[in-house]
């Protein structure tokens, strides 16, 4: 059986992850990546890897061990999701629109300005 303070630190430490993982996402992968992207992508990498590495602490804790097959595995678990978040990452990467701020024609606003109709 768990204890009560246990179950409150735990919570404390998704609390605390869940901010943690997505500005990490945002300061390794960029910003505007993270913007191009659905929110499903983000739900579900960003809580996954939250929610892997509460697992990961409650698995270190539990056992007479610190390090012992659980933890490998969400160990393994969480470098899945990273590759993952990597991978979506670079799609949006290569996929992103550039807008071309040079243009050779004058805009609405510029026209009229100038006192011509476009």
């Amino acid at each position: 059986m768990m204890p009560n303070w246990l179950r409150l630190a735990y919570a404390a430490e998704l609390l605390l992850a869940i901010p943690a993982v997505f500005t990490l996402w945002s300061q390794v992968g960029g910003q505007g990546h993270l913007d191009l992207m659905p929110w499903y992508w983000k739900l579900l990498l960003g809580g996954g890897l939250s929610v892997a590495c509460v697992f990961a602490t409650a698995a270190a804790a539990h056992q007479h061990e610190l390090v012992n097959r659980r933890l490998y595995a969400w160990v393994a678990v969480m470098i899945l999701i990273c590759a993952g978040m990597a991978a979506v990452t670079y799609y949006y990467h290569l996929h992103e629109t550039y807008e071309d701020t040079d243009e050779e024609t004058p805009s609405a606003a510029a026209l009229i300005q100038d006192g011509r109709r476009a």
